[in-house]
C-alpha cells in the first residue's frame, strides 16, 4: 500500500531480499561468505544510527560473526547540498566511531539505493574501491592524486564525503587516516527494486529454486512480514518465520520426476484426492485448514466438525501423512492442508448441508473470541504470553476456518451436495453473527484475518464496517487510539484497511469501499504507522498504478461521493493523486480467493488512460478550491503539478474580480502561496519542472494584483526560519545571507517608519521567528526602542516576546559591540533581567566581568546561572 512518500516500499523491498537470502542459505554482499543468521529491522532504539537494515551472518566452524549495517534510500544524490546524503553520513560516522555497534576491519555500512546518477554510479564506487584497495591512508592518498588510478569527477566526490564527514566531525576536518579507514568501510549498493527489473527477477529464480509455483506470491509474503517487522522494530529470524513459508524453503527442487516412472500404489496428482480412503476425514481436515493438537480448544472444535471424537479421527489423517506430496503437514504439532483450493474443488463433493450448519457454529465459537491481550496496556501487549493472556484457540486454526469462510464464498459451485446457495448463506451469516454488536476488542482480535473475512462475503462484510462507524462510541475510534510506538507498540486497523482495499478491486464495491475508508480517515487522528485509511485511497486511485478493475468512469463516481460524503478527506486525496505526489506503490493487497481480478488483466496504464484522470482528478480539486480559500491557497503550492487546463483555470480564477476584491486578510495566504511559487521557479529556473519565464510573469502579475498594502502584512514571509528558501537565486550562500539581512532591515525600517515602535511588537505575533526580528531591529532602531524592549522583556512570559528581546540584544551587541553593553542604563533592573541579558550576549571574559560587577557574582556562579539558554 501507498504510503505517499517514495522510499517505504522500496526499503520494505530491500529488507525482504535480505531475508530471502537468510531463507535460501545466501549470503549477504560486502560481507565474508557466512550465512546470514539474523536481520534487525530499525536498530535506533539498540543505538544503532544506520538503523534500517542491520544484517548478522556468522561462519558455521567457529561461531565467528560480522554485520552490515545499511541505510536504505530510494532516492539520493551525493552531492554536497542533498540534506538525505548528509543525514546517511552522520549516521554511518556516529556508528563507525562507535565500538559497542561497529567492529571496524569486520562489519560494514552500507548505504543501499535506487538508480543514481551515471556519476554518483561509477564515481563513487570506483572511489571507494580505491579506498578497500589501498594498503593504507598513504597508499590511498597517492592514488587518489595519480590520473590513472582517479579521475577528477572521483576527486570531487571524495570531496563531497569530507565536506559531509567533516559536518558529522563536530566541523573537525577527519585526517588521512580516519578519512580512509572510513572509507574502506563504507559501501554504496544499488537495487532496481522500484521497478520489476533484474533484482526482482533474481530474487524469484532464487526462491523458484524452492518453489517454482509460488514465488511470486512467498515474495509478497516475505514483504508483509518485513513490513510489519519494520514498523515494530522487530527482529527476523528463521525460527520466526511463519510455518508456511519456512517449510517452502525446506527442500531445495534439484529435478522433476516424470509421475508415470514413479511406482507406487498411491495417488501422485496434487488434486487426484477424491478417491482415497480417507477422503471424507481429509474434506473435514480441509474445513478445517490448520489446527494445533497441543491445544485443547483446537482439538474440541476439530472434533465437533468431524463429529468423531479427535482420538479416533486424528489417526487417519496421519496415514494421509505417509502418501507422496501429501496435501498436509504436521510440525511440532501443527497440522496444515496446502493446496486448499485444490482440495475444496476435488472433495467439494463430500461436504453437505450438515457440515456446513457445524462449521457455521465452529467459525463463530473460534472468530468471536476476544483475544486477552487487550486486558492488558498496549505497551505490555507485546509480552502478552509471558502474562498468559493468550486466546484458546490456536492462530493457525484461526486463519485456516477465515480461509475455509473465504473459499465457502469465493468457490460455492465445488459444493455440489449442498443446497442451492447454501454455501454463501453459510458464509453470509456467519460473518453476520461474527460481527454482531461488535465492540472494539473484536476488531482488533480479528485484525489479521478481516481480509480473509472480507472475501468470504463482501456486502456483509461492509454492511458490518458501515454499522460498526454508525456506532456510540464508535469501535475504529477507541482502535485508532490504542495504536503504539516502536517495538512495544501495534496497530490494529491494517487488517481491516487491508480488507477494503481487496474488496475495492471490484467496480461493485469502489463506491462503498471509498465512503468507508473516507470515513475512517475523518476519524484518524494521525499516527506514526503507514497503514492509514488515507494511504490506502490514495493506492486504490492512483492514475498511473490504479488498484481497481473499476472502469475509469466509476473511479469519478466513487470520488464524487466521497465529495459528498466526507469532502476533507476528499481534497486530501485529490491532491495525493496530482502527479509527482506518488512515485512509487508496491500496490495495495490483491484478493487470495476471490476471483475479482480477470486473467489477463496487466497493471499497466495507457498514456490517455493517465492523462483523462489526472485531468478530471484535478478539475474536481480546482471546483473544490474554488468555494473555499484556504484550499485555493492550498492548490498554489501544487500548480507546477496540475495539467495545463486544470493550470489555467486557476489563474484564470486568482485574477478574477472574486479574488482581487477580497479583504486584504483573505487574500494574504494567496499572495504569500504565490510569491514563494515565484521564488522556487526562478531560483530554479534551469531545473526541468520548471516552469517556462511566460507562465512565471503571467503568475507574477496575479500576485502583484493581490500583494498587501499594509506593511506588515507585506514583509511577514521574510522572518521564517529556513533562510534558505528566501534566497532568490542560486550560488555563494553567503552573499545571499547579506542580502537577505539588507532586506530585512529595510522591512523592519519602514515598518517602524510607518507605524511607529509598537507596531513591533504587534508584528512579532504573525511572524514564523520572532528572534529574526529582534535581530535586524538591533541593528537599525534608535536609542528610543531600548526602553520599549529593556528590561521588561527580559522576564516576559510570551515566549514570542522572550525571542524578540533575546534577538534584540544579539543584533545591538553585533552591531555597536561592548559600547552599547556598557551604556544601558540597567537601574532598577533585578538580577534575573540582568542575567538574561547577559546570557544573550557571547559567553567571553567580557560577559563575566560584567556580571561579577552586576551581580556580585563568583566566576562558577556565573556559568552556572547564566549560561543556559531560556530557551531550552
Amino acid at each position: 500500500m501507498s504510503t505517499g512518500g517514495l522510499g517505504i516500499h522500496f526499503e520494505n523491498r530491500v529488507q525482504a531480499s535480505f531475508v530471502v537470502l537468510m531463507l535460501t542459505g545466501g549470503f549477504a554482499p560486502c560481507l565474508p561468505a557466512w550465512p546470514v543468521k539474523k536481520i534487525k529491522l530499525q536498530g535506533k532504539y539498540q543505538d544503532y544510527n544506520t538503523d534500517d537494515l542491520i544484517v548478522y551472518t556468522e561462519q558455521p566452524s567457529d561461531n565467528r560473526g560480522a554485520k552490515l549495517l545499511g541505510q536504505i534510500k530510494h532516492s539520493i544524490s551525493i552531492t554536497n547540498s542533498n540534506e538525505e546524503f548528509s543525514d546517511v553520513i552522520q549516521a554511518a560516522w556516529n556508528d563507525f566511531t562507535n565500538k559497542d555497534v561497529f567492529s571496524e576491519g569486520t562489519d560494514v555500512i552500507v548505504l543501499i539505493c535506487g538508480p543514481l546518477s551515471g556519476t554518483d554510479t561509477d564515481d563513487v564506487r570506483s572511489l571507494l574501491r580505491q579506498a578497500e584497495y589501498s594498503e593504507d591512508a598513504s597508499d590511498f592518498n597517492k592514488r587518489v592524486k595519480l590520473s590513472k588510478f582517479t579521475s577528477k569527477q572521483q576527486r570531487d566526490k571524495l570531496e563531497v564525503f569530507k565536506y559531509h564527514l567533516k559536518v558529522a566531525n563536530n566541523n573537525v576536518n577527519l585526517n588521512n587516516d580516519q578519512l580512509w579507514r572510513f572509507l574502506k568501510s563504507f559501501h554504496l549498493l544499488i537495487y532496481d527494486l522500484d521497478i520489476k527489473g533484474v533484482t526482482l527477477s533474481l530474487l524469484h529464480s532464487l526462491i523458484g529454486q524452492y518453489s517454482q509455483e509460488n514465488a511470486n506470491a512467498i515474495w509478497t509474503q516475505l514483504i508483509d512480514i518485513v513490513e510489519w517487522g519494520s514498523e515494530n522494530a522487530g527482529v527476523i529470524t528463521v525460527d520466526l518465520i511463519p510455518d508456511d513459508i519456512r517449510t517452502a524453503f525446506q527442500r531445495r527442487i534439484i529435478e522433476t520426476i516424470p509421475s508415470e516412472l514413479v511406482i507406487s500404489p498411491l495417488p501422485l496428482e496434487k488434486r487426484d484426492w477424491t478417491h482415497v480412503q480417507y477422503a471424507p476425514e481429509l474434506a473435514i481436515a480441509n474445513l478445517l485448514g490448520s489446527w494445533n493438537e497441543k491445544t485443547d480448544a483446537d482439538i474440541i472444535i476439530a472434533g465437533q466438525l468431524a463429529k468423531e471424537d479427535f482420538t479416533t479421527w486424528i489417526p487417519k489423517i496421519r496415514e494421509l501423512l505417509l502418501y507422496p506430496r501429501s496435501p498436509i503437514t504436521l510440525r511440532n504439532g501443527t497440522w496444515t492442508v496446502t493446496e486448499r483450493q485444490e482440495l475444496w474443488q476435488a472433495l467439494g463433493p463430500r461436504l453437505f448441508d450438515e457440515h456446513l450448519d457445524r462449521f457455521r457454529q465452529s467459525v463463530i465459537t473460534v472468530l468471536t473470541e476476544h483475544d486477552p491481550k487487550f486486558e492488558l496496556a498496549p505497551e505490555e501487549r507485546y509480552a502478552a504470553s509471558i502474562h498468559g493472556k493468550v486466546l484458546k484457540h490456536s492462530h493457525r486454526l484461526r486463519n485456516g476456518l477465515a480461509e475455509s469462510l473465504a473459499l465457502l464464498g469465493s468457490y460455492p459451485e465445488a459444493l455440489i451436495n449442498c443446497s442451492l446457495d447454501k454455501p454463501e448463506t453459510v458464509a453470509a451469516l456467519a460473518i453476520r453473527d461474527i460481527f454482531n454488536n461488535s465492540d472494539w476488542v473484536l476488531w482488533g482480535s480479528l485484525d489479521n484475518l478481516l481480509p480473509l473475512l472480507a472475501e468470504a462475503a463482501p456486502a456483509e462484510f461492509l454492511d458490518a464496517v458501515e454499522a460498526a462507524l454508525q456506532q456510540t462510541p464508535c469501535p475504529f475510534d477507541e482502535l485508532f487510539s490504542q495504536e503504539g510506538l516502536g517495538i512495544t507498540g501495534g496497530n490494529y486497523l491494517t487488517g481491516l484497511l487491508w480488507a477494503l482495499e481487496t474488496l475495492a478491486w471490484d467496480e461493485q464495491y469502489l463506491v462503498r469501499v471509498s465512503v468507508i475508508l473516507g470515513e475512517l480517515a475523518f476519524h484518524d487522528p494521525g499516527g506514526n504507522w503507514s497503514n492509514q485509511p488515507s494511504n490506502s485511497l490514495a493506492t486504490i486511485f492512483l492514475p498511473w498504478l490504479p488498484q481497481t478493475i473499476a472502469p475509469i468512469d466509476k473511479r469519478k463516481v466513487a470520488l464524487q461521493t466521497l465529495q459528498k460524503e466526507v469532502p476533507e478527506v476528499a481534497w486530501k486525496l485529490l491532491l495525493s493523486l496530482l502527479p509527482s505526489q506518488h512515485q512509487m506503490s508496491s500496490g495495495s493487497r490483491k484478493p487470495i480467493w476471490r476471483r475479482l481480478i480477470p486473467d489477463g488483466w496487466t497493471e499497466r496504464v495507457k498514456q490517455e488512460e493517465y492523462m483523462e484522470q489526472v485531468s478530471s482528478y484535478a478539475d474536481m480539486a480546482v471546483e473544490m478550491a474554488k468555494h473555499d480559500i484556504e484550499k485555493l491557497g492550498e492548490l498554489i503550492g501544487h500548480l507546477e503539478n496540475l495539467p495545463l487546463s486544470s493550470f489555467e483555470k486557476v489563474l484564470e480564477y486568482l485574477s478574477s474580480e472574486d479574488i482581487v476584491k477580497k479583504p486584504e486578510d483573505e487574500r494574504l495566504g494567496l499572495w504569500a502561496g504565490l510569491t514563494d511559487f515565484i521564488s522556487k521557479h526562478k531560483k530554479f529556473a534551469d531545473a526541468q519542472w520548471a516552469l517556462s519565464p511566460d507562465l512565471v510573469s503571467k503568475i507574477e502579475d496575479i500576485a502583484k494584483a493581490l500583494a498587501p498594502q499594509n506593511k506588515q502584512n507585506l514583509y511577514r514571509r521574510l522572518f521564517i526560519d529556513r533562510d534558505m528558501d528566501l534566497f532568490e537565486e542560486k550560488g555563494d550562500w553567503q552573499e545571499q545571507q547579506k542580502e537577505l539581512e539588507k532586506r530585512r532591515r529595510h522591512a523592519i525600517k519602514e515598518i517602524i517608519d510607518a507605524y511607529g515602535n509598537d507596531a513591533i511588537i504587534s508584528f512579532v505575533d504573525s511572524v514564523e521567528s520572532p528572534w529574526k526580528v529582534g535581530f535586524s531591529l538591533g541593528f537599525i532602531a534608535d536609542s528610543e526602542i531600548d526602553s520599549v524592549i529593556l528590561p521588561n522583556l527580559l522576564e516576559e512570559n510570551n515566549e514570542k516576546l522572550l525571542q524578540l528581546s533575546s534577538g534584540f540584544v544579539c543584533g545591538r551587541y553585533n552591531s555597536q559591540g561592548w559600547t552599547w553593553v556598557d551604556k544601558v542604563d540597567m537601574t532598577g533592573w533585578s538580577p534575573y533581567q540582568i542575567s538574561y541579558f547577559l546570557a544573550y550576549l557571547p559567553f567571553n571574559e567580557g560577559t563575566w566581568k560584567r556580571s561579577k560587577k552586576l551581580l556580585g557574582r563568583s566566576e562558577e556562579a556565573y556559568w552556572s546561572k547564566t549560561t543556559v539558554n531560556p530557551y531550552q
